[in-house]
């Protein structure tokens, strides 16, 4: 068992609903399942029931009796139902309902499927609502239906629902970097001989003034692989994989993709794109060795970058991806946002829940890097369920700047369940057994602190309480029920 996997069996772990989920999938009695694991019926009823914590040996036993993870048992589904139907009843539509925190819980850890089915019929509400927005009369114009409208988010809902895992396509990768004997240090002369040899096709760098607004263009009448003179000599190893992938692994990746019920076209095409980027990072970073080298050094990001040739990005979202059964590493989630707070991309592999409406937390340190560029700036935080994580932030910059271009400068935000900070090279000076951590919410419209001096809005489920009298630290008073 790794040291990961010790630290979770050590903590108290309440999961008595996935507990009988697993029994009723077996198809097992309580007093045949307490028999096979060497415990008693009536404890095995108090774990069930949540009135007792599983221990160390009964998690034990349970990997080894029925082949199960333990991070199976971790809440991961759990906490994200959770999350979602809370996002979901904040929203004024249910104002009036006594719904309570337990309730919501109650549900999520007895059916998140459940939830999910809610969260679908939301996200479709949602959806139907905004017919008389801007958005809409911009999808009218090109012609689309509603579902059309959001791809990108159903190709995050596909990812975060696979754990940001493909196993299929990370094992080709890894096979091919093997084949390829990519550990040497010449690997743009492996990379460009592949495609010449296998396809045809010569690697070309082209001037700014040819390909202005382009940075990767394959022409497959000519059979070049075209890249922009911009690209630095690690974003053009990826873009090479990413070709790679495409001609030789299509139907790995559409088998993949073709996995899901994609509500649109759209959609699956933006599928195909993720999965073969997901590709390119697998055959520069493959799976054994890059978990293998970032447990050696702390999963410290940038070491890994130079030994690998990968960029900061690249790096960081290659370690969310380490979800192989058997072989895990740390469950990172991952943040990209702007200056102005849009999120570009996320991904998480653990508990840690993202907004599906909004922005982010302002009191999230990720935002604090635009004032010290290229700089690692390290938090512990805790979200309103009092889950707390260790955060990570540095900016980049997008590749493809020139003089006098508007900056192109973004924030990197990674994390982990405070759990696994003591396998990072980051958390050396923490205080991880007594943590202080800065409280953060998912977005102000769905955060309920009080008295919080950097609230932008009121929270959706709270009414606001006005005195003309008073002023407090927030613009914002609302009831606490």
């Amino acid at each position: 068992m790794s040291d990961t996997q010790g630290n979770a069996a050590q903590r108290k772990i309440f999961a008595g609903p996935r507990i009988r989920r697993l029994r009723r999938e077996l198809g097992l009695s309580q007093s045949r399942m307490a028999s096979e694991l060497g415990f008693s019926t009536s404890y095995l009823n108090l774990v069930e029931r949540n009135q007792r914590a599983m221990s160390a040996q009964f998690l034990l036993r349970l990997a080894e009796v029925y082949d199960v993870e333990l991070t199976a048992f971790a809440g991961t589904d759990e906490a994200r139902a959770f999350a979602d139907l809370n996002e979901i009843m904040a929203d004024p539509l249910f104002k009036g309902l006594e719904i309570g925190r337990a309730d919501m819980q109650d549900l999520a850890d007895s059916t998140p499927a459940m939830v999910e089915a809610m969260r679908r019929l939301y996200s479709a509400y949602a959806q139907a609502r905004q017919s008389a927005s801007e958005i809409t009369s911009q999808v009218a114009e090109r012609g689309l239906s509603d579902a059309d409208a959001q791809p990108v988010d159903a190709v995050r809902d596909f990812i975060h629902d696979r754990r940001n895992y493909f196993s299929e396509i990370d094992e080709a990768a890894e096979s091919l970097h093997a084949d390829l004997g990519m550990n040497r240090d010449d690997a743009h002369m492996i990379l460009s001989a592949r495609l010449d040899e296998e396809h045809g096709v010569r690697v070309r760098i082209m001037p700014h003034e040819v390909m202005p607004e382009t940075l990767r263009y394959f022409d497959m009448h000519r059979r070049q692989l075209q890249l922009s003179e911009l690209l630095d000599h690690r974003t053009r190893l990826f873009q090479m994989a990413y070709q790679i992938g495409a001609l030789e692994f299509s139907q790995t990746i559409q088998k993949a993709a073709d996995s899901h019920d994609w509500p649109s076209e759209e959609a699956r095409r933006l599928a195909r794109i993720s999965l073969t980027n997901y590709f390119a990072g697998a055959l520069l970073m493959p799976y054994g060795r890059f978990l293998e080298n970032a447990r050696a050094l702390g999963y410290d990001i940038e070491h890994l970058g130079r030994r690998f040739g990968t960029s900061f990005e690249q790096v960081s979202h290659r370690m969310t991806t380490l979800q192989r059964p058997g072989a895990r590493g740390v469950p990172f989630f991952f943040i990209r946002v702007d200056k102005a707070g849009n999120i570009s991309k996320r991904f998480s592999a653990g508990r840690f829940h993202f907004s599906r409406f909004g922005g982010t937390c302002p009191l999230w340190r990720v935002h604090d890097t635009f004032s010290t560029p290229g700089r690692i700036v390290t938090q512990l935080i805790e979200l309103p369920d009092r889950t707390t994580y260790f955060s990570i932030a540095r900016t980049v910059r997008r590749i493809g700047a020139t003089y006098g271009a508007p900056d192109q400068e973004l924030a990197i935000g990674l994390g982990c369940d405070i759990a696994y900070a003591r396998d990072l090279v980051y958390a050396k000076g923490h205080d991880l057994e007594t943590p202080e951590a800065t409280p953060i919410g998912p977005n102000c419209r769905l955060c309920e602190r009080p008295a919080c001096p950097q609230r932008a809005n009121p929270p959706l489920s709270r009414s606001l309480i006005l005195d003309e009298r008073s002023r407090g630290v927030t613009a914002y008073r609302f009831s606490r029920n």
